[in-house]
C-alpha cells in the first residue's frame, strides 16, 4: 500500500509539473521577447508587468470556435494533439530531478525519453495530412524531413554520455557524472541542444510553421483549444530539452554545495537557464531556409557528434 501511495504521489508531482512549468515557459516567453524587442503590449496585461498576458491568451483560446475543415480526416484531425501533447508528460515521468525523486526509474532511460520524444512529432505530421490543406500538407512534409535530419545527431551525442558513464540510465549518468565531463562533453551538449531544438520546430529551425510561407504549417487549419494544445506542446517540448538537457550533459542534481537538500534547486535553476537560451534565440536569429537547416544537419552536426563519440572512446581507453 505504502508502494503505491509512492508512486500515486510522484505521478501526482509530475502530472503537476506538466501542467505548471510550460505556462510558466509560455509566459517567460512573453516578457522576455517583450523587453527586448520592446513589445508594449505583453507588459500592460493586467496592471504590473503585464501579469494577466497568459490569462487573456487563455481565454481566448477557449472563447475561440472549434472549427474542423469539411474536407478533412475528422478523428485523425481531432487526434493530432493529443498524439503532440502526450508524448512530453511520459518523457517527463523519467527525468530525474533530485536524488530519489522521479517519476519512474526507467534501465534503459536514455533511449526510452528519445523514442518517446521522436513519437510527438507524429502530432504534427497528422495533423498536416488530415487537414486538407496543401500547405498544412506541406508543413507536415518538412516536419518529417526534420526529424529524419535531427534525430540521428540527437542520438549520437546522447551515446556519448552512455559511454562516459557506462549506462544508459539517466539516474546512473547522473550518479556516474563528474565536473571534469562538463568542458570534454561540451561539443556534444550543443549538438544535443540545437537538435533538439529543430525538433521542436523552435526558431530558427521553425520552416514547417513558417508563417510568411506556409501560414503556421500544420497548424493552419486549427483554431480554439486544439490549437492552443499544440502551443502547449511545444512549450512541454522546452521543458523537455532542457530538462534533459541538464541531466546528460550538466550534471542534473550536482551542484556546488552538494546535492541532498539542493538537488532538485540545481535541477530546475539549470533548465531555467537553457530555457532563456531557447526564447533568446528565437528573438535573435532569423529563420533558416530549408536547404540550411538540412546542411546544418548532415554537414556539421553529425560530424560533430561522431567526433564527440570517437573523443569519448579515447578518454575512456586512457583513463581505464
Amino acid at each position: 500500500m505504502n508502494d503505491a501511495l509512492d508512486v500515486a504521489v510522484r505521478l501526482l508531482l509530475v502530472f503537476a509539473a506538466f501542467l505548471v512549468l510550460p505556462l510558466v515557459v509560455g509566459q517567460t516567453e512573453h516578457k522576455v521577447m517583450a523587453h527586448m524587442q520592446g513589445r508594449l503590449g505583453p507588459m500592460y496585461a493586467g496592471g504590473f508587468h503585464g501579469w494577466a498576458q497568459l490569462v487573456a491568451d487563455g481565454v481566448k483560446f477557449a472563447q475561440k470556435e472549434d472549427v474542423v475543415p469539411k474536407d478533412a480526416d475528422r478523428r485523425v484531425f481531432q487526434l493530432a494533439p493529443a498524439v503532440a501533447l502526450l508524448p512530453y508528460l511520459l518523457v517527463l515521468v523519467a527525468i530525474p530531478v533530485a536524488p530519489g525523486s522521479v517519476g519512474a526509474v526507467v534501465d534503459a532511460g536514455i533511449f526510452f525519453v528519445l523514442a518517446v520524444m521522436g513519437v510527438g512529432v507524429l502530432g504534427s505530421l497528422m495533423a498536416g495530412w488530415a487537414s486538407a490543406n496543401k500547405f498544412s500538407l506541406l508543413g507536415g512534409l518538412r516536419t518529417a524531413a526534420q526529424l529524419l535530419a535531427y534525430e540521428l545527431p540527437m542520438l549520437l551525442a546522447a551515446a556519448s554520455v552512455a559511454m562516459a558513464a557506462g549506462t544508459v540510465s539517466l539516474t546512473g549518468v547522473l550518479d556516474a557524472f563528474e565536473w571534469w565531463w562538463v568542458p570534454w562533453q561540451i561539443v556534444g551538449a550543443l549538438v544535443f541542444f540545437v537538435a533538439g531544438l529543430a525538433e521542436l520546430q523552435r526558431p530558427p529551425f521553425d520552416m514547417p510553421v513558417a508563417d510568411s510561407e506556409i501560414i503556421f504549417g500544420a497548424y493552419t487549419e486549427y483554431t480554439g483549444l486544439r490549437f492552443a494544445l499544440f502551443l502547449l506542446a511545444e512549450y512541454a517540448g522546452i521543458v523537455v530539452l532542457c530538462g534533459l538537457t541538464t541531466v546528460l550533459f550538466l550534471g542534473g542534481w550536482h551542484g556546488p554545495w552538494g546535492a541532498d537538500g539542493l538537488g532538485w534547486l540545481w535541477t530546475l535553476l539549470k533548465t531555467a537557464v537553457l530555457a532563456f537560451v531557447v526564447i533568446w534565440l528565437r528573438v535573435s536569429y532569423p529563420r533558416l531556409r530549408e536547404d540550411q537547416l538540412q546542411k546544418l544537419a548532415w554537414t556539421a552536426l553529425v560530424p560533430l557528434a561522431l567526433a564527440q563519440i570517437a573523443l569519448t572512446g579515447i578518454v575512456k581507453v586512457a583513463i581505464s
